[in-house]
């Protein structure tokens, strides 16, 4: 009786053992953004209101939850202007004013206060629905090691911008999120790079500002690339991506 015992827990071992062993691996590439999410203290973005100046604009990122609301303030000589984006569309104001905008206008403005805000507060929106993730293996920058990601976007739910794709780099031990590549194919298409510097912490939270650069030849959009490029010089910088009085509230 103690022998079919033993080898009947035994059995249920190996079956337990197989089990587990068929478990498919966790993506790579999740995981690796999951930790640099959780290392720049993004994850506290879900319910949270950020405000910064950027390029004399002033920005504030609402959220709670699904629903957001993204704000642009800045005066101009027309007036005091309040752009909105959010779950309900766009909106603008002038003065206090509401002012219809035709929808081609309208959308570029969306587009554009949604750049400022993805960009200021990555890496928090790359585990967003409409983003698919792929690990492309690791690179060495200025002496540090990096795992490299590239995201590309479905089309549904991926924005108007859908087709262009982005290459990130964490840093293996720290997880941090230090440099970033892209190309675009609107305004004539092209191809960026982006090194961050002035890290600073607000409320928990890790904030960059970034060197932009472009490849040399301006053709050349193999985002995937630009760490070999930036290491031997070849990518010219166009200029500095920096946010200012940064305030959070959680």
């Amino acid at each position: 009786m103690k022998i079919i015992l033993f080898f009947s827990l035994l059995l249920i071992g190996v079956l337990v053992g197989q089990s587990c062993s068929s478990a498919a691996p966790k993506d790579p590439a999740q995981t690796i953004v999951d930790a640099a999410i959780k290392a720049h203290g993004a994850d506290q973005f879900a319910k949270s209101q950020v405000e910064f100046t950027f390029r004399d604009r002033q920005y504030r990122a609402t959220r709670d939850g699904g629903q957001y609301t993204y704000e642009r303030i800045w005066v101009d000589t027309t007036g005091s202007n309040h752009d909105s984006l959010s779950n309900e569309g766009f909106t603008k104001h002038i003065d206090g004013q509401l002012v219809q905008v035709e929808k081609e206008k309208a959308d570029a403005y969306s587009n554009s206060i949604n750049s400022v805000i993805y960009f200021a507060q990555l890496p928090y929106f790359l585990n967003d629905a409409a983003v698919i993730k792929a690990y492309i293996g690791t690179s060495t920058i200025k002496g540090e090691v990096y795992d490299k990601v590239k995201v590309i976007f479905e089309q549904e739910g991926g924005g108007k911008d859908f087709e262009d794709q982005f290459i990130y780099w964490f840093h293996q031990e720290k997880k941090t999120m230090d440099y970033l590549a892209y190309n675009y194919k609107t305004d004539g298409g092209g191809a960026r790079f982006r090194a961050s510097y002035n890290v600073r912490e607000v409320n928990g939270i890790r904030f960059a500002d970034y060197i932009n650069l472009k490849p040399k030849d301006k053709n050349n959009l193999a985002v995937e690339t630009f760490d070999a490029l930036y290491e031997q010089g070849e990518l010219i910088e166009l200029s500095r991506i920096e946010t200012e009085d940064i305030k959070v509230e959680l």
